[in-house]
């Protein structure tokens, strides 16, 4: 558990240091997925199933907000119903323009919701959606899953009856517009799967808000279990030929996410859960406290170790007999600020009995002012001793 711990603080990490560069390439990702699988299942205009026209429109939503995604993605599939029949591109534009209508009022951020829920729909998956936002959203989200299933089954209903559309002729627009507005009124597997998946919206949503332990386990397993049970009896009385086995294997995919979800989400240790109670002069609290669970990313550390060098002590001249030596000595070992070692020896004038005069005293003065060692001899002859200093470094 530490290392998956481990690597999602790492994913986190890496996420929020990058994240001007990672979300325009999910965007992109995402937007070049949408706009291909619409081509895909109605591709009615040859100039919209383009490679090029793809790439440029999911290069331009990689830089805009996400509701960009939704409203191409909108706009391909009229122009595909379009350069099908004028009808069937009417009967589209009523239903987007009532959905938008809907949708805006009760769910507006969820605009990816409703673009991908007719696509997990076409690839027999739709039972990830409730589960994945009754965790992450609210009960309007309830609201956005349903408009994506509505979407679906529009463009369903569209691929149904283009043959039929096809075979008629302009005059019997009529005709076209009944058949359309037939086709999802008496859908009762659409009344059924928006059913479905707005009372599982709903059922998670509650259960993953509750104090009891491991909640969002217990409202993900609540939560498909709810969905099947509803899907199940839909079918058996409005006989909506619902697949039972694709049903159970999106119960499991919808498991998985779920769990992934919540590791990512809400994490956090039961073992360690504490109650408090306090008061104050109107209220008594009682709370209780879940700890997270945490662990630090482990990071590297490089240190750089230098050899120490060793320090000498200066010679002395073989004039030192004949003078008395004073030494100074600072030594300072090598660290971390890289400081220098130096050794320094200064050597006093000799005392003799050979009287000085003022000028060479003043020339001794002064080149012990400078560091420097110097000897003055019985001619009064200021002698330099600068090998009788030594700096080490």
């Amino acid at each position: 558990m530490t290392g998956l711990l481990e690597l999602r603080e790492k994913i986190k990490s890496i996420y929020s240091k990058n994240e001007v560069f990672i979300l325009p390439v999910i965007k992109f990702l995402l937007a070049f997925w949408v706009l291909n699988v619409i081509n895909g299942k109605l591709g009615y205009m040859t100039r919209l199933d383009n490679m090029a026209v793809v790439l440029i429109v999911a290069l331009f939503c990689s830089f805009m907000p996400t509701g960009f995604i939704t409203l191409f993605a909108t706009l391909f599939s009229l122009l595909h119903m379009y350069a099908m029949s004028l009808e069937a591109a009417l009967v589209g534009l009523v239903v987007y323009m009532l959905l938008f209508l809907l949708f805006v009022r009760l769910a507006p951020k969820d605009s990816l919701v409703v673009v991908l829920t007719p696509i997990l729909c076409s690839y027999g998956i739709p039972y990830v959606m409730p589960i994945a936002m009754g965790l992450i959203g609210t009960p309007a989200s309830a609201v956005s899953v349903g408009c994506g299933v509505v979407v679906y089954y529009l463009l369903q209903t569209v691929l149904v009856n283009a043959p039929t559309i096809s075979t008629m002729g302009e005059e019997e627009i009529t005709a076209k517009l009944r058949l359309l507005i037939d086709g999802m009124l008496d859908n009762k597997a659409m009344i059924v799967m928006i059913a479905a998946f707005a009372i599982t919206v709903i059922v998670v949503y509650l259960i993953r808000r509750m104090s009891v332990d491991y909640s969002w386990s217990i409202a993900i397993i609540a939560g498909v279990m709810t969905n099947l049970v509803v899907l199940l009896v839909g079918d058996l009385i409005y006989d909506t030929n619902m697949s039972v086995v694709s049903a159970i294997l999106g119960a499991v995919l919808a498991i998985v996410v779920g769990k992934i979800i919540e590791f990512f989400r809400f994490c956090v240790d039961y073992s360690r859960t504490e109650k408090v109670q306090f008061e104050d002069d109107e209220y008594y609290y009682y709370v209780k406290a879940v700890p997270k669970m945490t662990v630090a990313a482990p990071t590297k550390t490089v240190k750089k170790i230098n050899a120490q060098r060793s320090t000498a002590a200066a010679t002395r001249s073989p004039q030192s007999s004949a003078r008395v030596s004073g030494q100074n000595t600072v030594d300072n070992r090598q660290s971390a600020t890289n400081r220098r070692s130096v050794t320094t020896e200064r050597t006093a004038p000799a005392r003799s009995g050979v009287n000085r005069s003022q000028t060479a005293y003043n020339q001794h003065r002064d080149y012990m002012n400078n560091g420097k060692s110097i000897t003055i001899n019985s001619n009064n002859a200021v002698v330099d001793d600068s090998d009788d200093y030594e700096e080490l470094f």
